[in-house]
């Protein structure tokens, strides 16, 4: 075979021309060993992005990546993990995969840390003392097979190809591709030996895919890609459009998903939870259909035996249970700022991203990977779409640190002014399961 060279893969790309898998496999083994240099990585990313990948080089692509570190493998047909694609307030994780593992489902989850305007699964759960989200890949999946649930954070060895590519297509403006999301995305969730995927992919203000269009695209190329790999896989296209549930910020996302796994959790986030969880729990032959699923799912929720299953992954990890019982112990920022509204109507919609900005201005997200993170800063909601509102009612109420009151102040104006909009007419609440493809 002649010479490969990552100056003719990436002219291939440019002149949207296919690549095949022995010229994949050599570009990937170059990206890891660091013999093709960021410049001509970031070149072929950006000629992917404007000419995309056909089904077939997007497997092949994902294959490459997947086999790039240590691959696991689960005979056990229950290995069942559901993917977000993130937003504001989205912590459907902490809940969804205690009442799958309640269910019979076992639930490798390999977790992000936050960035931007979305936040992280590990950094919400770090907010438990003493909780331990490093581990050896043996004790990962031993875990997994005697308990059924594990949590740990980004690991070197699943997917080392994703952490390098996924950092150039951070600042090269290609995050939005959907050949590289998918094979991102998938490269990991079979690395970790995952039999099956659930899929949450969000739209709205607070999301990426900001249309339905797009998050329909990126669904059907996942499933695609899944059905290449033997997997079953399903994709709710799912309302990003305001905070999913009323509580953002780290310490206060763990609080209200305590407060759901006591079924005391708002509407939005319980139902979606209960959804996802039923999809696992059917994929993973727990359930005969989704019917069915969905009852054995809310008997776990509302039985307690969900939150039992949360609190044994807790103790698990070396967490602090009594968190666990005791929400209030959570270290929530000392000083309350009310938003008031300033006029009578009815919630019309929410600048989402925005918002999970505005998260980061207070140090509960990050700017860069560097940052050091405030886990007890964020905002409870009070309001919806479509929810009456009188003036002089509190919208928001932001919880900050004592020398961040002017910033709060600052923040005060903005979601009266900017962030959250009100209509003098009635407005209908939005959908918040769009679509469902399988």
């Amino acid at each position: 075979m002649h010479q490969l060279s990552a100056y003719q893969l990436i002219a291939k790309k440019r002149s949207s021309k296919s690549i095949n898998s022995a010229e994949i496999n050599w570009l990937i083994d170059g990206i890891i060993s660091k013999k093709i240099p960021d410049y001509q990585t970031s070149a072929f990313l950006m000629a992917t992005y404007l000419n995309g990948m056909t089904k077939k080089e997007t497997a092949q692509l994902t294959e490459a990546m997947m086999k790039s570190g240590t691959v696991l493998h689960f005979d056990s047909q229950e290995v069942v993990d559901k993917h977000s694609t993130g937003g504001v307030g989205d912590k459907t994780s902490f809940i969804l995969a205690p009442i799958a593992a309640a269910c019979g489902v076992k639930v490798p989850m390999v977790a992000g840390r936050g960035l931007g305007h979305t936040g992280g699964t590990v950094d919400k759960i770090e907010s438990i003392p003493n909780l331990k989200t490093e581990m050896s890949l043996e004790n990962f999946k031993k875990q997994l097979m005697d308990s059924g649930i594990v949590l740990i954070g980004p690991t070197s060895e699943i997917a080392p190809a994703d952490k390098i590519i996924y950092g150039l297509r951070d600042v090269t403006a290609t995050i939005e591709s959907i050949p590289l999301i998918t094979a991102s995305i998938l490269s990991k969730k079979l690395a970790e030996g995952t039999n099956a995927l659930v899929m949450d992919i969000k739209i709205g203000s607070g999301s990426f895919m900001k249309t339905r269009k797009r998050a329909e695209q990126l669904g059907r190329s996942i499933i695609s890609v899944s059905k290449h790999f033997h997997r079953k896989c399903c994709a709710l296209i799912t309302d990003m459009s305001q905070p999913l549930g009323q509580y953002v910020g780290n310490s206060l996302e763990m609080v209200e998903s305590i407060n759901t796994l006591k079924g005391e959790g708002p509407e939005d986030l319980t139902h979606l939870s209960l959804e996802l969880a039923a999809y696992m729990v059917l994929f993973a032959k727990k359930a005969k259909n989704i019917k069915e699923a969905r009852k054995k799912c809310e008997e776990a929720l509302y039985s307690g035996k969900a939150l039992e299953k949360f609190k044994e992954l807790i103790k698990l990890q070396s967490g602090d249970a009594s968190f666990i019982d005791n929400p209030e112990l959570f270290v929530v920022a000392p000083l309350k700022t009310e938003v008031l509204s300033k006029k009578s109507g009815y919630i019309k919609s929410f600048e989402t991203q925005e918002i999970g900005l505005r998260l980061v201005d207070l140090k509960g997200g990050r700017k860069t990977k560097e940052d050091k993170l405030d886990l007890s800063v964020g905002f409870i909601f009070h309001k919806k779409i479509g929810d009456k509102v009188k003036k002089g009612e509190s919208l928001v109420t932001i919880y900050h640190q004592k020398n961040q009151q002017g910033l709060a102040d600052e923040m005060k104006e903005d979601f009266v002014k900017n962030l959250i909009k009100i209509s003098n007419k009635k407005v209908n609440k939005p959908k918040l399961i769009v679509n469902i493809l399988k």
